[in-house]
């Protein structure tokens, strides 16, 4: 039997039929949006609830990680460090709100979150010289959530990064990097980090998921996407790479449980990515230096938030960031990637690579 939030969805959703690039799109009752439109409108859904109808979040109650008793070890969050603040934004949470504006050490970001593609990417809320927050329109593309900017009430792709409707029409967000991992591995990287809070001003059942068995029903998808790529199975998590017009996905159980990193030049970028399915995180970095130095690296293990080090003998965390050796204090250049489910990485980012995975010994390691 479906929940009341996969029973409200399901049944208010509508095929938009209108076919062309500059329609009206009716908005969940909201007065229509009109204008031309980047993705084609008859691939556009109403999601049901309307513009505002799952409420945003904006500079929400944060809690020490010792009073986030809310969470579990395995519960996934999503981190964003900005100077020496490091902040997590629960699952639990962004299921029922999906959009987290927040300020961090100064830094204007929107946690942008789809419980739909499990996509989540932080944008920077300096969109078109202003400062806006951001709000979940209601409706959906590739059942990807389209957020919109209070400012000028454009409508943005999320997985696609790009402003599709509106005044900002073509537009793109300035991405922040942020890491998605279980709350233990958050807990242990950065004990005096804080969480945000079940306390948001809104009556939700946090902790309840509220799409059913979405997120493990591979043969469940909500609304129709336009293609589908059948060699990993939909919901498989996957961190994916962008370099130029090519991307290479890493499915995060196809890792081994320590630490693992990957040197590896794709598309001509020298680029280094490291996880760890028990630690149940992945992210990539740029290898090549200001100073011309292309880095090689080797994992480190239960040194948490250290996670590799470089041939130089520099130790780098999660983030990228140097915290001893020779080049202390810089940044690895983070690649533009995010975690999202592999049904929704395929629709996006057509024709992806996928990693496979091998063990010393040259034994695949496809685990996903």
């Amino acid at each position: 039997m479906m929940k009341p939030g996969i029973l409200m969805i399901a049944s208010a959703a509508l095929l938009l039929t209108v076919s062309g690039c500059s329609n009206s799109v009716d908005s969940g009752g909201v007065a229509p949006v009109t204008g031309d439109w980047l993705i084609p409108v008859g691939e556009v859904f109403d999601g049901g609830p309307g513009r505002d109808g799952i409420p945003a979040l904006t500079n929400p109650e944060n809690v020490a990680i010792a009073d986030a008793t809310y969470l579990g070890d395995n519960d996934l969050v999503i981190v964003h460090r900005s100077g020496d603040e490091v902040r997590a934004y629960p699952h639990e949470i962004l299921d029922w709100h999906e959009i987290i504006n927040d300020d961090l050490s100064g830094q204007a970001i929107a946690i942008t979150y789809c419980p739909l593609t499990g996509s989540a990417i932080g944008w920077d809320r300096v969109v078109g010289g202003a400062t806006t927050t951001f709000g979940v329109s209601g409706l959906v593309y590739n059942t990807n959530l389209i957020p919109f900017d209070r400012a000028t009430k454009s409508n943005w792709s999320q997985m696609r990064l790009q402003c599709v409707n509106g005044d900002l029409i073509g537009s793109v967000p300035e991405i922040h990097h942020v890491v998605e991992t279980s709350f233990k591995t958050f807990r242990e990287a950065w004990p005096e980090a804080t969480v945000v809070s079940t306390r948001t001003g809104f009556s939700r059942p946090y902790g309840q998921y509220p799409y059913a068995d979405y997120r493990t029903n591979h043969g469940f998808l909500l609304f129709p996407v336009a293609h589908e790529d059948n060699r990993l199975a939909r919901k498989v998590r996957v961190l994916g790479v962008i370099v130029g017009d090519n991307s290479l996905v890493y499915p995060i159980n196809s890792f081994p449980d320590s630490t693992h990193l990957i040197n590896q030049n794709f598309n001509g970028a020298m680029i280094v990515t490291v996880g760890s399915r028990t630690g149940n995180f992945a992210v990539s970095f740029d290898r090549r230096m200001s100073d011309g130095n292309v880095l090689s690296f080797s994992p480190v293990q239960n040194a948490l938030p250290v996670v590799m080090i470089d041939n130089e003998g520099t130790s780098w965390d999660l983030f990228g960031y140097g915290l001893s050796g020779p080049r202390a204090g810089s940044r690895l250049t983070p690649n533009l990637s995010f975690i999202a489910y592999w049904f929704a990485w395929a629709v996006f980012y057509p024709n992806a690579s996928i990693h496979t995975f091998r063990s010393p010994a040259g034994d695949r390691l496809d685990l996903a």
